[in-house]
């Protein structure tokens, strides 16, 4: 599904406001994600870090795996936000990880669409096939 204006703008507004949310002592980076699926409904995550790093979390993976904990399977698009704290947000594009895990959550007949933004005027927008092309799928 392709989302509209209005809704790109929600997904970047909600995903902006959820990074306020994120625990990162150790990087100070920050990241919102604000997901919504085939029906409509929309989850946000942040990006959480462990002091063993390998146990971190990302804003990508926690929205989702929020949607997946409320019976949600299907994801049309994704906004994704991302900056240092105190800083300028940046083009936070979803690590390879997060590329899979969504790639999981896409329907095979049609794209997810990634809305990678530093605001609501100034986003960039992408299919998942374009940023993990021939991904693994069962």
């Amino acid at each position: 599904m392709k989302v509209n204006a209005n809704t790109k703008k929600l997904l970047i507004e909600l995903a902006t406001k959820t990074r306020n949310n994120a625990y990162a002592p150790y990087s100070r980076y920050l990241v919102g994600a604000a997901l919504i699926t085939n029906d409509g409904k929309i989850f946000t995550g942040c990006n959480c870090e462990n002091a063993s790093y390998g146990l971190t979390n990302c804003a990508e993976r926690s929205a989702v795996f929020r949607a997946v904990a409320e019976g949600y399977r299907h994801i049309d698009a994704i906004a994704i936000v991302g900056g240092p704290l105190g800083g300028e947000m940046e083009f936070a594009s979803p690590c390879g990880a997060c590329r899979q895990v969504l790639a999981e959550f896409t329907d095979k007949e049609k794209d997810m669409e990634v809305i990678v933004a530093r605001s609501v005027e100034n986003y960039k927008d992408y299919q998942l096939s374009e940023l993990l092309p021939e991904s693994f799928k069962l």
